[in-house]
Formats: structure tokens, sequence, C-alpha cells
């Protein structure tokens, strides 16, 4: 461009040269002057030329980068096409954050008549907050939705909800709805895992959710002696049949309240051979809610010990427990008054027979001694519902327990019979007769506000799972 415009300086100044002496300054300048905008203009026609040819050069470009329409496709079905691969792209990126997730849920609805209460009705997610925790309802009449999720590292994660029903309302007074929070983290391998989180009480032969029941109601120890949750952090440690798992973790508490900062330790070791046998057993020591008469945390021990055998067309499942609880006895020593300590065993068995490939016939029966100091048992007081505490006469004016002799607490037996129908495979209906007998009149007639010593169940559920 400067060439250009030196050369055709040099020409116009060859070119006025002869003139020069002829012409006035003025009129030299004049035409220099001119000469001078004559060269601007065509610097810019030049510029404006080059522009216009590199706008050219890019527009073939992208032209030649787009792809030729397949054979035989019109311009309409390319464009359809072209959609679809963009719809295509947005599927797999939503499934990425799906990958390793596996949804589950279960719902049973229930029907339940307890001959003493003077109730019969269907039962479903009826709130804890309102009823509490007793054995005609427990943990049936549930809705649950779980989610578990593996990640690329091996990271797995456990979230259940069940509304009204499930663990987390057992231990907040039906206000929440988590029935488990948990993560495990591989250490050096997947069979050695970090264990943090709310999990569900792992104690015994039966579990919190109805479709891995197969009666409707859970057995005494389940029930009366048994933590509902553990929350806090551990690991666990799987080695051919061995599973063994342990936690430091606060016990049927989500947040200790203040000045107790005492955790327990609890811990379950499992060993099975196959199918067929399996053998367990589980501890909880520490410091746990007194609910039996409030205050302060109180020592608590308790083991059990757990089976399960499966034969041609049959299983059995057994378990033993023990335990105690500092100031966790219902009545205070008659001497000084101060508090004292509670303590109980008991065992439960169970046996199902399959009639047919569907139908399943069951038969459990518990026994629970509470005798000593005048009962109580872990998380559980007196209570003329689920018949514990000593013999009961009657109620004082502000609605409190009387008792004859309040030394001496009753001793609970249980037996159930039922029917198990697997109609298909999400949806399998249960059936239950339940006696529930105690050492001492412990159960309240609510109809004429009588005591006597045994009470009857029957219950029909429908499980739903998938």
């Amino acid at each position: 461009m400067q060439a250009l415009r030196g050369a055709t300086l040099m020409a116009a100044a060859l070119a006025v040269a002869p003139l020069a002496c002829a012409q006035s300054n003025e009129e030299l300048l004049q035409e220099l002057r001119a000469l001078k905008e004559r060269v601007t203009q065509l610097e810019e026609a030049l510029k404006a030329r080059e522009a216009k040819e590199a706008s050219e050069a890019k527009a073939a470009a992208a032209k030649a980068a787009v792809p030729l329409p397949p054979s035989g496709m019109t311009p309409q079905q390319v464009q359809d096409l072209n959609r679809v691969n963009v719809k295509t792209e947005m599927i797999e990126d939503t499934l990425e954050g799906f990958k390793g997730l596996r949804i589950s849920g279960q719902i049973d609805p229930t029907y339940l008549y307890n001959s003493a209460q003077g109730r019969g009705g269907f039962q479903l997610l009826g709130s804890m907050r309102d009823d509490g925790y007793h054995y005609d309802s427990s943990y049936f009449g549930m809705a649950v939705i779980d989610l578990q999720k593996e990640l690329d590292n091996g990271i797995r994660l456990h979230i259940a909800l069940a509304p009204n029903r499930g663990a987390g309302s057992a231990i907040d007074s039906g206000r929440s709805i988590v029935h488990e929070a948990s993560v495990t983290i591989p250490l050096a391998d997947s069979q050695t895992r970090v264990l943090a989180g709310q999990i569900p009480n792992w104690s015994g032969y039966e579990a919190a959710l109805p479709n891995q029941n197969r009666l409707i109601t859970h057995n005494l120890l389940f029930d009366f002696t048994q933590p509902r949750a553990l929350t806090g952090a551990g690991a666990e440690w799987v080695a051919g049949p061995w599973i063994v798992k342990g936690m430091i973790a606060n016990i049927d508490e989500g947040l200790r309240p203040s000045g107790q900062k005492t955790p327990v330790i609890a811990y379950r070791v499992d060993w099975a051979k196959g199918e067929y046998r399996s053998y367990g057993f589980a501890g909880v020591h520490g410091k746990g809610p007194n609910r039996v008469n409030g205050g302060p945390d109180t020592t608590l021990n308790l083991f059990e010990i757990d089976g399960s055998y499966n034969g041609p067309g049959w299983n059995a499942q057994g378990q033993l427990t023990l335990g105690n609880q500092s100031s966790g006895a219902i009545t205070p020593n008659p001497l000084t008054g101060g508090l004292r300590d509670s303590r109980w065993w008991g065992v439960s068995g169970l046996f199902a027979y399959r009639l047919q490939p569907r139908l399943e016939a069951v038969v459990r029966a518990d026994y629970l001694n509470n005798s000593g100091n005048g009962g109580g048992l872990y998380g559980s007081g007196a209570d003329a519902r689920d018949g514990i505490g000593p013999e009961m006469i009657g109620r004082g004016a502000d609605g409190r327990l009387l008792f004859r002799n309040a030394d001496l607490g009753a001793s609970r037996y249980a037996l159930a019979v039922g029917l198990n129908y697997v109609f298909n495979a999400n949806v399998s209906f249960k059936a239950e007769y339940r006696l529930d007998h105690a050492t001492l009149p412990v159960f309240e007639v609510v109809n004429d506000g009588s005591f006597r010593r045994s009470n009857h169940l029957f219950g029909a559920s429908m499980v739903l799972s998938f």
C-alpha cells in the first residue's frame, strides 16, 4: 500500500515538474492537494476490495466444513435428523447423573384389630408424634422410597425415606422422614470401608421394613430391647463368609442434648455359609437415653445372638437377648427412693413352612423376662397398652397407673401365627393372629378401665414393593 502511494506521488511530481516554472506557487499547491485526495480514494477502494475477498474466502471455508446431507434426504429430513441428534446428546448427559442409581420402594396398607384397645381399622402412615411406638403399630403401615447410588470410585450412598413410620420418626417423635441416610467409602479395597450416617438397628433376625418380614408385627425383642437407629461413624470389613462392622455413635439420637458427650460403641458380626446357614451377634455399650425416668443419659448394655437356617421348603430363625440400663427401672427403691437399674433377658424363635410354592405358614414364639425392680426395658417404662410394668390395679386422679406390688414386674409372652401368600413378584398378602400374655394383669381394657393378663390381635396386610 505504501509503495503504491509513493509511486503515485512520484509520477505526479514528474508530471508537474515542467510546469513548475510557468505556474505560480499557489496553483502548484492546489494541484498537489487534488492529487493527494485522489490517492486517498484509491487506497480506500483497495481496502474495501481486500475486505470483500477475505469475507468471501471465510464463507467458502465454512460452507466446505458443513457435511453434505445423506444421499436421498430432503432439507426437512436433514433438520429432523439434526434435532434427533441434539435430543440424544441431552438424554445421554441426563442419564449420566443416574448411572449407578437404584430406586426402589414399598407400601403396606394394614388392617389391625386390637381387642383390649377396642380398636379396629386400617393403618397407613399414622404419625408416631401422636401415637408413639407400640407393638400394635411399630413399623407396619409404611410407605418407603429407597435410593441407592454407587459412584465410579466405589462410594455407596443409601437414603431411605419413610414418613411417620421409619427409624427417624421413632427417635425424633415423628418429625423426621429419614429411615436411613448412610454412606460407605472404600479404603484399600472394596472389602474395607468407612461407614457413616444414620443406620437403622442391625440387631436380631427381624428387619424394620415390611417386605423383609414374614409376619405383620415384630417379636418382643425387636420392639422392646433393641435400638431404633445408630448415628455416627465407623468401619465395615468383609472377608469371605465374615462381615464385621462397628460404629462410635449416638443411640436413638440424631443430636445429643446439652451436657451429654459420651457415645456408645455398637458392633455386629455375621457369618454365613451359603444361603442355608447364618449366625451373628451384636452389641451396644455406652451411654444412651433413659426413656423410662428421663434425665441424663445412663450406662446401657445390650447384647444379642441370632441365627437362621434354611431347609427344603422351611426356614427357622432364633434370637437370644440380654440387657441392662443404669437407673432404668420403673419403680424406685422403696427404702431410699433412689432410682434402680433395669435388667432383662429374652428369647424369640420363628418357623416358616411352605405349604405351596406361593403360600407359607408361619409361627413365632417370644418370651421376655422383665421382673426385676418392677420392670423396665430399653426405651419402655410402665405401659398398659404394651403390657409392661408391675401389676396394675387402676389409675389415679392424674391418670398415672397404680401398682399393687411395685417391686415385681410382669414378664411377657407372645405367640403369633400367620400366612404369607406371594401373589406375584411385587405383591404379597399377609394374615396374622397374635396372642400376647403376661404373668400379671398389665393390659388395660379401655372400654371399662380394667386390667387383664392377655390381649388378642388380628391383622391383614398387602405389601407392594418394586
